[in-house]
């Protein structure tokens, strides 16, 4: 991205144009503005082809059928006039990182990431197809990674399925090696098919962080594409039984995105569907056209504005219709702020609430022990509160002595699928005299509502009663009144996750790749390490005895009591926590933090994590609400 050359003109069509995105074989790609104030990426022809019939009425067919592509997951064409003395096509500009540059940047997405993309890219094919087009040319290049999804671009290659579509050079093969169909490579008809080959290979790209069929050479990867299965055993069981068909050599044994999106099943609602890098990319990208808008004063030299800009990497869309700017892999996020720099401030945390009455923002301010106290369960008899002392969980017991609990926690990792309960997919947990029943909470893919109960006279009877308390449970949350109390202070409604910002979070412990909601008190940021973060009410904390710590202090961080364990075992296997009570209930429990910095991946020890555990606290204790 750079500025525009000294006079040249500063209009296309009804377009203010204000930078240069790139250049490439047939075209230039600029940045402007329309009347509205929306930012919009102008594809300008060069003259030379400007004046070719051929060219101009390939230009034509490019813009007809790029208008004919509308979604979500897509981004639109917006004006174009290809009669003009030098043909251009402005659409909207899409401002994020290609798929390219963020798994270069950050790594392989994780499973939920690589689920909302596999989710998006489904959606926006179907939409290429229903419109009578195939893409050719699917690859992570060709995906733009934004705030709130994927985003396909370059429609510039698609061709009609049906009539004349003669129009490019007869025998060119046009897609990039290793994500072009079996048919493609071989110059063969295309069909949708062969975009759902691209897909697959470009999801096993997005989760392994490699393409499935790179080879030594190009002839190498197109023998690959042609004749090589890949092998599928690493990637994650949900995502490789939709990959594997999409891969299938055969185009007729290929599924269509409708069959990926049935498989996928319903998408939780997130606040970002990416890990915390990409959102890095998009703000450093936002902040340069942000200079590039409101230059410095004149006093200023202008190639000191831009010349920060030469890293960010410029998708040009050559012989395409859509132009977004991308983050060059070489820039990666920010370090860790040096001594001598002063404090950066920090960014607003934006969370959308989950309007979802199962949601998180909800749940967390539910009683679970207001839920069932009183209710009469089938097989079980009336429930009254028998242990209250979790945030997250309530222990009930029957009129016989026996117990039932209702929580919030972790998945039912050996659970079987049960059917539906309540609009909710149901799992399932039983054996001897037990059972345990599950559904999700919306928004949190690895947590689950769960009842549980044992000493039941069967398992069948076991689940019977689970599977009744369940359906009150859920149908009470659903009606609400079963608010906890909220004295001054507490920690009980509080997203861990939100509690400090991203630039704040990238100067402690260094940039953070992805920022994980364990669980509706949990929060996992893996950096240079892991520091996981659990707001808890349990009993009040003291000094660590346990031979299992190679260490024990107790500090005084900011007038709080912190209680220090450490564990040596060496580089990239030791661990730092440190844990305070932040509100006191009563004399046998409390509102507690537990902070832990692990070392696994890095080069460092354990007294190195405790520094980085304490720099975390010290900025923690400044955020949390005074009791």
């Amino acid at each position: 991205m750079k500025p525009l050359n000294t006079g040249e003109p500063t209009g296309v069509g009804r377009y203010r144009v204000f930078a240069a995105l790139g250049e490439g074989g047939m075209g230039r790609v600029l940045l402007g503005t329309s009347s509205d104030g929306r930012l919009v990426a102008i594809k300008q022809v060069h003259p030379g082809f400007a004046h070719d019939p051929g060219f101009r009425e390939r230009f034509r067919r490019e813009v007809e059928t790029s208008r004919l592509v509308s979604g979500a997951y897509t981004a639109p064409v917006m004006d174009a006039d290809p009669n003009a003395p030098t043909p251009w096509l402005a659409s909207l500009f899409v401002p994020g990182p290609a798929l390219s540059d963020a798994v270069s940047a950050g790594g392989p997405l994780p499973p939920t990431a690589v689920r909302h993309l596999a989710a998006g890219l489904a959606l926006a094919l179907g939409d290429i197809h229903r419109a009578g087009l195939i893409h050719r040319d699917l690859k992570p290049s060709n995906v733009i990674l934004t705030g709130d999804g994927p985003r396909v671009i370059d429609f510039g290659i698609a061709r009609a399925v049906e009539g004349d579509s003669e129009l490019t050079h007869t025998g060119a093969v046009i897609g990039s090696p290793g994500f072009m169909s079996p048919e493609q490579a071989e110059g063969k008809p295309l069909t949708p098919a062969s975009d759902m080959f691209s897909f697959g290979a470009l999801l096993v790209m997005a989760a392994t962080g490699t393409n499935p069929f790179t080879g030594t050479s190009t002839p190498h990867t197109l023998y690959n594409v042609v004749h090589v299965h890949p092998d599928l055993r690493h990637l994650a069981p949900e995502l490789r039984q939709i990959v594997e068909p999409c891969l299938a050599k055969n185009p007729a044994d290929r599924p269509s995105p409708a069959w990926v999106l049935e498989r996928l099943g319903p998408i939780p609602p997130v606040t970002s569907p990416w890990p915390p890098v990409v959102s890095h990319l998009i703000a450093t990208q936002q902040a340069e056209v942000r200079r590039l808008l409101n230059p410095p004063p004149p006093k200023r030299s202008r190639r000191g504005l831009y010349a920060g800009l030469a890293a960010a990497g410029v998708v040009l869309l050559v012989g395409g219709v859509v132009a977004a700017v991308s983050l060059s892999s070489d820039d990666s996020p920010p370090a860790a702020v040096a001594p001598s720099s002063p404090p950066q401030p920090d960014e607003p945390i934006a969370t959308p609430v989950n309007q979802d009455p199962l949601g998180p923002d909800n749940l967390r301010r539910v009683d679970l022990c207001k839920v069932l106290n009183g209710r009469d369960v089938p097989g079980f008899g009336k429930l009254s509160t028998k242990i209250d002392i979790q945030f997250d969980s309530c222990t009930y017991s029957s009129p016989a002595g026996k117990w039932l609990e209702l929580a919030i926690g972790g998945d039912l990792v050996e659970g079987e699928a049960g059917g539906e309960l309540e609009g909710l997919p149901l799992r399932v947990k039983g054996s001897d005299d037990a059972c345990a029943v599950a559904v999700p909470v919306s928004g949190l893919p690895n947590t689950k509502l769960t009842v549980d109960v044992n000493s039941m006279s069967t398992k069948d009877a076991a689940c019977s009663v689970v599977k009744a308390a369940l359906t009150d449970a859920v149908k009470r949350i659903r009606a609400g009144g079963q608010e906890r109390e909220l004295p001054a202070g507490t920690l009980a409604p509080l997203d861990p996750c939100a509690l400090v910002g991203p630039v704040t979070t990238d100067r402690l412990i260094g940039p953070v790749v992805e920022t994980i909601r364990e669980h509706l008190h949990q929060c996992r940021y893996d950096a240079a390490g892991s520091v996981r973060l659990s707001l808890v009410r349990a009993y009040p904390p003291v000094q660590s005895k346990d031979s299992y710590y190679t260490g024990t202090a107790t500090l005084d961080l900011g007038g709080a009591k912190v209680y220090l364990a450490k564990k040596d075992d060496g580089i990239a296997r030791s661990s730092c926590s440190l844990t305070w009570q932040h509100r006191s209930v009563s004399d046998r429990d409390g509102e507690n933090v537990e902070l832990t910095v692990g070392t696994s991946g890095t080069k460092m020890t354990a007294d190195e994590a405790c520094e980085k555990a304490k720099a975390f606290a010290g900025v923690l204790l400044q955020k949390l609400p005074k009791p």
